[in-house]
């Protein structure tokens, strides 16, 4: 990755947008590559793949959302860090949630952290079979 960044601090809109890339990211090596970049400048990022009904795995995407952050140190085992990535990705589906109604839905959730701010962001193909609508929904919290 050859993203320049000078700044050393990061508010919430750089923490969006590390989330934002790591749920575009096209497969494993860009997504281990992201991360590995966004480590380098302090900011820890992780992203997991998802698919199924909207309605009936809402609770599903919230779980993923909040294991692979655990899993991937992005937040630690604690009510409160678990609570901002699972109330952020309640936002970020809220957001696409008009569209996806009733459809099914696949694609992946990014998380990234920096201090105190969480980001979640959900990009997902939504329909069926081939034809399919784009949305995107990212969420913010304060740790």
């Amino acid at each position: 990755m050859s993203y320049n960044h000078q700044q050393s601090e990061f508010g919430s809109k750089d923490v969006v947008k590390a989330a934002i890339r790591m749920a575009l990211s096209a497969n494993r090596d860009e997504e281990k590559d992201l991360k590995a970049y966004y480590s380098g400048i302090g900011i820890k990022a992780c992203a997991v793949d998802y698919g199924g009904e909207f309605i009936s795995s809402i609770m599903k995407i919230i779980e993923r959302a909040v294991v692979s952050s655990k899993r991937e140190g992005v937040i630690i085992e604690s009510h409160a860090e678990e609570g901002a990535v699972a109330g952020a990705t309640r936002e970020a589906l809220a957001q696409v949630m008009p569209k996806a109604v009733g459809l099914n839905v696949g694609g992946k959730i990014g998380v990234a952290r920096y201090h105190d701010h969480v980001a979640v962001c959900v990009f997902f193909g939504i329909g069926l079979l081939h034809l399919n609508e784009i949305s995107i929904g990212v969420g913010h919290r304060v740790v």
